[in-house]
């Protein structure tokens, strides 16, 4: 039997911010925000980034991998659409992953931001396919956790 080439996956993270959904809906929304908790980061350089956020709107940011990465210097690029947005309750986007030219996955995110006594606890689940050499589904669910994580720094800002 062949090897099965695309590998399907759906994962659930759940936090709680100390921030309201207004200020959490905000980190999700704004250019700047979203650019320095999502794109941002150690490993790689922000060749470009841009956003329109709105239904129907588009999404991409091109990083380029760092020396200290097994990609040294090959563009990493993720390009989205916003399929479904509520202010202050649920964002919800369409989204590829490549590696140089190379497709690596697809996935539909969702970020739902539930009001509670303590601020906002987010449920953001992910459903993805992945194709052959991508990170995989483990690797992946790691790196959104970390993602999350910048996300409760950027509120702190």
């Amino acid at each position: 039997m062949k090897e099965q080439a695309v590998i399907h996956n759906t994962f659930v993270i759940e936090r709680s911010y100390a921030a309201t959904p207004e200020q959490v809906f905000t980190a999700l929304s704004n250019p700047a925000k979203r650019r320095r908790w999502l794109f941002e980061g150690q490993n790689h350089a922000v060749e470009s980034f841009e956003m329109d956020f709105r239904v129907g709107g588009h999404e991409r940011g091109v990083m380029r991998f760092g020396p200290d990465t097994p990609f040294p210097g090959t563009l990493f690029t993720r390009d989205g659409d916003f399929r479904d947005i509520v202010a202050n309750e649920r964002v919800v986007s369409a989204c590829t992953l490549a590696i140089g030219e190379k497709r690596i996955s697809i996935s539909l995110e969702t970020f739902e931001l539930l009001p509670t006594e303590r601020g906002t606890d987010l449920i953001f689940t992910y459903q993805a396919a992945f194709f052959e050499g991508s990170d995989g589904p483990e690797m992946r669910q790691g790196g959104w956790r970390r993602l999350l994580g910048k996300l409760d720094a950027e509120l702190a800002h």
